[in-house]
């Protein structure tokens, strides 16, 4: 009777390692699925002008997060206006490989202030209209 006890307790021990097994393997792929899915962003709709966002919009970048985000704004205020996007090479942690994936959602200017197909408002003349500033008089 001794051996069939042994084998009975063997094989409970076995069914018990791998129902854990089947245990941590799930939990592990749920941890996977649930970070994929938290790491992967909906890219703005137009480019982030890096010049004037903040740290919210900076982060809708993929590739930005919020350590990456308050380094560009500090840079920014630092070293004053971005003259171009590689500019952001000069930052650690940002290379080149991870530059080119965030380029097409950045830029260093925004938007016209004016669409290009409104008209031109002619009550004011323009800078080449202006007669040019009389010379000053000693007399």
């Amino acid at each position: 009777m001794g051996t069939v006890t042994v084998r009975t307790n063997f094989a409970r021990s076995r069914n018990l390692r791998n129902g854990r097994a089947v245990l941590l393997l799930s939990c592990l792929l749920a941890f996977l699925v649930l970070r994929a899915e938290a790491t992967t962003k909906k890219p703005p709709p137009q480019p982030v002008n890096i010049n004037t966002a903040t740290a919210d919009e900076l982060q809708q970048v993929p590739g930005i997060g919020p350590v990456t985000a308050e380094k560009i704004i500090h840079m920014r205020r630092a070293y004053g206006r971005f003259k171009r996007v590689d500019d952001l090479l000069s930052i650690k942690g940002i290379g080149r490989k991870r530059l080119e994936k965030m380029r097409k959602y950045l830029a260093v200017s925004g938007p016209p202030s004016a669409p290009a197909s409104a008209p031109a408002d002619k009550s004011t003349p323009s800078n080449e209209e202006k007669a040019p500033p009389a010379p000053p008089s000693y007399l």
